[in-house]
């Protein structure tokens, strides 16, 4: 999101913070529960998902919508739960900046102090640069539009997390996840908070096998998607 649009931290459901955008009506996480709904949607329905068959090698994940580091983050703390190497790969056209990053309280809600550096190095390493922030989690920061985006058969879970369809309609089309479609390798998972119907038909349309899940605090239902050739 274009930061000459008004930008403000607020405070969600569940005690987490986010970045709100008052003109808008739109925040980079749900104010039903920032941590909550990014837990439910991509660690929950993605990320435990994928593992299960995905044992032997390193995990390959692609964030659409890098935003305020929060899915890399818990992405990061269960990769050291089960020592599962993880390759994450973030795309954002519009960094938040160091100020704002200060102002996120995740570490503090998640009870994970240990790893407050980790949390502000997920924002201070240099983008474009694959960067080791640990033995088994490595982090490339990409600063581009998801149009730009060129990848073919190299990662085995997306986290779709763009700015909702109401707002940036043009980011949840059929030319899109077709991209995310040819970025995942077969069997490769996409997840999002997401469940309109004209989203559903633009994965379908593109060859993902589609799923209705049950959705995250304040939401009925998500949409998880497969590629399944």
């Amino acid at each position: 999101m274009d930061k000459t649009v008004k930008r403000e931290i607020i405070t969600t459901s569940d005690g987490s913070t986010t970045i709100h955008f008052p003109e808008l009506n739109e925040q980079y996480h749900s104010k039903h529960g920032a941590i909550n709904e990014a837990k439910h949607v991509f660690l929950k329905s993605g990320y435990n998902q994928v593992i299960t068959t995905n044992t032997q090698r390193e995990l390959s994940v692609l964030e659409i919508g890098f935003g305020t580091g929060l899915n890399a983050f818990i992405t990061f703390l269960e990769a050291q739960k089960n020592n599962q190497k993880v390759n994450y790969v973030g795309v954002e056209a519009y960094p938040v900046s160091i100020e704002e990053q200060k102002h996120l309280n995740y570490v503090e809600v998640l009870s994970a102090d240990e790893y407050q550096s980790v949390f502000d190095n997920l924002h201070e390493v240099p983008w474009e640069i694959p960067t080791d922030i640990s033995s088994i989690f490595s982090l490339t920061k990409r600063k581009q539009f998801f149009r730009e985006i060129t990848d073919q058969n190299c990662f085995d879970l997306v986290y779709f997390d763009a700015f909702g369809a109401r707002v940036q309609p043009e980011l949840w089309t059929e030319e899109v996840f077709e991209k995310m479609y040819n970025a995942l390798r077969c069997n490769g998972v996409l997840v999002t908070y997401a469940a309109k119907g004209s989203v559903r038909r633009a994965m379908q349309a593109v060859g993902f096998n589609v799923e209705r899940l049950p959705g995250p605090p304040g939401k009925r239902e998500m949409l998880r998607a497969t590629k399944i050739k």
